[in-house]
């Protein structure tokens, strides 16, 4: 399906500016430079993450994201970065590698808006090396039933604005459903309105 006009010049800049505000930049801090080996990264967007990867740490870098749109400044961020990425116009859903092929898979700020997330945890699992990690960073369903209620009342307007985003997606639910353990999951709130900033974070292996 052809892209939207607002989808195609409001969205991209629109996400480039709020998966870079500075809060969401020291998330990406705390998991991007632990990627290692070969890495998949589902949902490159922009490229945001490409400033935080360990040179020392990371062989090859494949990405994934079906939005062509996002794509340019992405190209602009892997050169900046001084990294070779192969970009691929794909979501996860089904991801065009043979079982094994990755070290790491790191997914930031995707899950929420991944069509089929449960079917796209189960392909990254299975392109996981044996002893390799998903490293994962999300906002989604928050604690408190009272910022739940607000979630959901925003949800369809919030599902337009943002290309899909979902506010309130249960990200240790879907982890756990597609085989992956919790040992290592880190949460909390982050600054700003709570509907929207309620985050997970972590490294995790598969069981």
């Amino acid at each position: 399906m052809t892209p939207s006009w607002y989808d195609r010049y409001i969205l991209p800049p629109a996400l480039d500016f709020a998966c870079g505000l500075p809060m969401v930049s020291r998330q990406r801090q705390l998991i991007v430079p632990l990627a290692r080996g070969r890495v998949l990264e589902v949902g490159i967007g922009t490229g945001l993450n490409m400033p935080w990867y360990d040179r020392a740490r990371v062989t090859r870098i494949t990405g994934l994201d079906p939005a062509l749109q996002l794509h340019p400044r992405a190209r602009e961020r892997i050169a900046e970065a001084g990294l070779e990425v192969e970009l691929l116009a794909l979501s996860a859903e089904q991801i065009p590698r043979p079982d094994a092929s990755f070290d790491t898979v790191l997914v930031t700020y995707t899950l929420c808006t991944i069509p089929d997330p449960l079917a796209a945890l189960r392909e990254m699992r299975r392109v996981l090396a044996p002893g390799g990690q998903l490293l994962f960073c999300e906002h989604g369903r928050a604690p408190d039933e009272s910022v739940r209620r607000w979630q959901d009342r925003l949800q369809p307007l919030w599902g337009k604005l943002a290309g899909g985003c979902h506010l309130g997606r249960d990200i240790p639910a879907l982890l756990q459903e597609a085989g992956f353990g919790l040992a290592n999951l880190h949460t909390r709130y982050l600054p700003g309105p709570r509907p929207f900033t309620f985050h997970y974070w972590g490294e995790t292996l598969p069981v």
